[in-house]
């Protein structure tokens, strides 16, 4: 059974909630909007979970959010990547003239992209969302969560959030949360929707991390800073959680998330993933897993069988693989594949100073099954009945 619902207090005998986040009205899509009017949206159930094939549906969005989100996904893709072809475009330009035009052909590409970016989408997209900017540091991060190119994001994807009963406020209101989110895929646009994780289930600010030469990356590393991302270190995330007291997420794959998909079952690389339960028992932080329905849908990556791609990925701390997405594009915008982002009960981890490896190990293997549960849990519901999920 599904129903509206109100903001439910947390004695309720509904079991889960969700949140059209991709179908939410414009105007409730501001940072001024209380978390009460998103919550009065949501549906909930009072069984294990939603019907079967009931969260894998795409919606219906207008021409010029699709035809953005094409070109705005095409541009940053193509940003992520071009720093790191400087260097050898440069050497191949000055020493194989043949290949002068297909280097000139690329960099065409790249500036015709920026130049309907910058100069028709961003002022249009400024106008339409009515975005104003904020002079607070904070301030500045939160109204920049609400980025008019990631709520395109959230409609060209269908985007919808599901959490449990122990996660609905107000059962997490006093404490950050560490949200680890699987897997990363080509690309995990789930963690796009970045307002939502600073006020859906506290009021804390959330960081999200990047490997730090991604935020050395020109323009695009600007651009996620001022969203509130922080390298993937200790030490930030420490003091992020500690002295900041602000939720942290972290793709917790990672770039190997990359390289360990299949058409046959879900998979995710989380066995050696053991330095964040270290951070949340030396905090006393919860841990709260997250499964992308449809992160591994959207693209086509190619891999190459000897995993030289994969190692040369791991030394530069950046993907360097190539992927295909709509309409065959290199790099180019995801299908239009419905991104359900499932949130599982919170690992509660108490606050150790020095953890040992059996603590660090008892509260890993927790996490594991943690994530087994939320991905078993609601796979039904997203269509993947005969999927499993294998953590590698």
């Amino acid at each position: 059974v599904v129903v509206s619902t109100q903001f439910f207090p947390s004695t309720m005998t509904e079991k889960y909630y969700k949140f059209d986040v991709g179908k939410l009205s414009d105007d409730l899509y501001r940072p001024e909007v209380p978390v009460e009017k998103w919550l009065a949206t949501c549906e909930s159930t009072k069984e294990d979970s939603f019907p079967e094939g009931s969260l894998n549906s795409v919606i219906p969005i207008t021409w010029d959010v699709e035809l953005e989100r094409i070109v705005g996904i095409s541009l940053y893709m193509a940003g992520n990547v071009f720093p790191f072809l400087i260097l050898p475009f440069t050497g191949l330009y000055a020493l194989a003239p043949n290949t002068r035009f297909y280097i000139h052909c690329i960099c065409t590409y790249v500036a015709v992209l920026a130049v309907v970016q910058y100069l028709v989408f961003y002022p249009w997209l400024r106008i339409k969302y009515k975005q104003v900017e904020s002079s607070a540091t904070d301030n500045i991060m939160r109204s920049s969560q609400y980025a008019p190119t990631e709520r395109n994001t959230t409609k060209y994807l269908s985007m919808s959030f599901v959490w449990p009963k122990s996660l609905h406020r107000p059962a997490m209101e006093s404490t950050p949360l560490i949200y680890c989110i699987v897997p990363h895929a080509a690309a995990p646009f789930g963690v796009t929707a970045y307002p939502l994780w600073s006020k859906l289930f506290n009021s804390k600010l959330c960081r999200w991390t990047a490997a730090p030469i991604v935020l050395k990356i020109p323009v695009v590393g600007d651009l996620i800073k001022k969203i509130g991302y922080i390298p993937a270190k200790s030490k930030y995330i420490l003091e992020t959680l500690t002295k900041k007291e602000q939720n942290v997420g972290i793709i917790l794959d990672g770039i190997a998330g990359m390289f360990h998909q299949s058409h046959h079952e879900e998979r995710a690389y989380l066995k050696k993933r053991k330095k964040i339960v270290q951070i949340a028992l030396q905090t006393g932080t919860p841990i709260v897993p997250v499964y992308g329905f449809g992160h591994t849908s959207m693209y086509t990556v190619v891999v190459d069988p000897f995993g030289f791609l994969e190692k040369l990925s791991n030394v530069c701390g950046a993907s360097l693989t190539p992927f295909f997405g709509r309409f065959g594009w290199f790099l180019g915008p995801p299908r239009r594949t419905p991104v359900v982002v499932c949130l599982g009960d919170p690992v509660k981890c108490p606050k150790i100073e020095s953890p040992s490896q059996e603590e660090i190990d008892e509260y890993h293997s927790k996490m594991l099954d943690a994530f087994q549960t939320v991905f078993e849990t609601h796979k039904a519901a997203y269509g993947w009945s005969n999927k499993t999920l294998k953590i590698v």
